[in-house]
């Protein structure tokens, strides 16, 4: 029989989605399972990954149930993850040792804060391309095993593994037989030479870790293996495709070449440009990463995290309750012609990339006797296209590389005012995503190349889906202006 579809697993931080995508991308169902968040210490963020594992199974069986679909139209299942989140999990039980450490976790940050007084910076930095912080994989590693009874024996033994969640799940659906890993998974643990393309053998005896415990690091367009008829389907079906979640954003946007960009808006936002084959260092305040590796070529990315984007109108609404629905806050906010001075900067946790000022809080500043509650609506939106700016700018100031266009997904996209803005403000065109579940798309179209499914990258250039254009309107002057506020005001923020 031929094959229809390709199921792609979207493991992310509130919960697991399973979804069945056809030949022409279209999303054909999805099945959506939230899992607990466990918060045992202040800082501390943790999820049960039996419970994940559980939830990704029950998932794949429903998704095939609901649709009345058979395991011989399936070409492949791929999988994308929240990056960073890690775990160790005993070899011979399969069981983890403890549960899986968030991205978001900090427990990492005394060990962290230990290196960079001890000078580390600089050779982390050469070797990853990343800054350290508790946000990447390693020092949560390191804690794990500091802090759970036994494993120092069992590692030095062989009996233990780690990864991340897409390791985990490709180990548990294959029966224990793969223990591997992509290049954009493997980039983001602070434990990867970027420039040699292998695990680094220094930093993995500075955070106290063996060699034996690593995954092996694959091409996202290879199959990595299949599913276990013990564990799940009576049938082997390939998995491939494996892709960290803003890297198969990056990928489902066709950001193929030297100066494609994307942008994810969520709670807060991920930017990404590809930079071509060779690790350019980045501009300070940026990282740079592996942004994909297919057809034996690594693409390499600059890449920027900031803190608070979409979290900003959830603030409003929520604590502040100056809307009740979001498709009140366009309309107000374009009810008055400019912000009247008015700028929000929502460094709630402190500010990110390129800033990465934990101490920085989070300020409205510049507002005259008659602000009304449309100029802080509006403030708050300019606030999102503002930051990503900040990111452009360095992108392409200080590492010379053009932006030819950003791409955007999420859910603050639906915003009008917010992305005519963001292309005003950037003097570039912004192209909004047209497809909800662009990590999916990004890693169901790896799995494709690597299962034949689809041909070769012209053919998925062909399947993209196009929503709305924003072209900039904005006077130069005008631009040059608002910027020149914003960043008077993410100063005052930062006293």
């Amino acid at each position: 029989m031929n094959k229809k579809y390709i199921i792609a697993i979207d493991q992310s931080t509130s919960a697991s989605k399973v979804m069945l995508f056809d030949k022409e991308t279209k999303l054909i169902h999805r099945v959506s399972t939230p899992h607990q968040q466990y918060y045992p210490e202040s800082g501390f963020v943790e999820h049960d990954a039996d419970e994940v594992f559980d939830n990704v199974k029950n998932g794949l069986l429903k998704v095939l149930r609901d649709t009345n679909t058979q395991e011989s139209e399936i070409a492949g299942i791929a999988i994308t993850n929240q990056r960073e989140t890690t775990l160790v999990w005993d070899k011979t039980t399969g069981k983890p040792v403890s549960n899986a450490a968030v991205w978001q976790c900090q427990r990492g940050t005394s060990y962290c804060n230990e290196l960079k007084e001890h000078g580390y910076t600089e050779k982390i930095r050469e070797k990853t391309g990343l800054i350290i912080d508790p946000y990447f994989s390693a020092s949560k590693l390191r804690w794990i095993m500091q802090n759970t009874e036994g494993l120092t024996g069992k590692a030095q033994k062989g009996e233990l593994l780690l990864g991340t969640m897409d390791s985990w799940l490709l180990y548990k659906l294959t029966g224990g037989k793969v223990h591997a890993t992509d290049y954009s998974n493997a980039c983001r643990t602070m434990l990867f030479n970027i420039h040699t393309l292998e695990w680094d053998n220094e930093l993995i005896e500075l955070f106290g870790l063996q060699r034996n415990m690593f995954p092996k690091v694959k091409f996202s367009d290879e199959i990595f293996g299949n599913t276990c008829t013990d564990v799940v389907f009576d049938n082997p079906i390939p998995i491939a495709g494996l892709l960290g979640d803003s890297h198969a954003a990056l990928f489902g946007q066709n950001c193929f070449e030297p100066g494609m960009a994307k942008s994810t808006y969520g709670t807060g936002s991920s930017m990404m440009m590809n930079i071509g084959t060779e690790p350019t260092p980045a501009p300070e305040g940026l990282v740079t990463s592996i942004g994909f590796g297919r057809n034996k070529t690594i693409d390499y990315v600059f890449e920027g995290n900031i803190h608070c984007t979409g979290d900003t109108l959830n603030w409003l609404k929520n604590e502040l309750q100056l809307f009740s629905d979001s498709s009140e806050i366009e309309p107000l906010a374009k009810s008055v012609e400019n912000n009247n001075g008015v700028y929000l900067v929502p460094a709630f946790v402190g500010l990110g990339a390129p800033y990465w000022d934990n101490e920085a809080r989070a300020c409205i500043s510049g507002m005259p006797r008659n602000t009304t509650k449309a100029h802080i609506l509006r403030a708050a939106l300019e606030s999102i296209a503002f930051q990503v700016k900040d990111l452009v700018s360095l992108m392409e100031e200080k590492g010379n590389i053009p932006l030819k266009e950003l791409r955007v997904d999420g859910g603050p996209t639906r915003n009008d005012f917010l992305m005519q803005f963001q292309a005003d403000i950037l003097n570039r065109t912004v192209a909004v995503s047209d497809i909800e579940e662009i990590s999916a798309l990004g890693t169901t179209f790896m799995a494709g190349l690597a299962t034949g499914f689809w041909k070769d990258l012209d053919e998925i250039k062909s399947l993209r889906k196009k929503g709305k254009t924003f072209l900039p309107e904005m006077q130069q002057d005008k631009n040059d202006t608002l910027y020149k506020g914003w960043q008077k005001a993410v100063e005052r923020a930062r006293l």
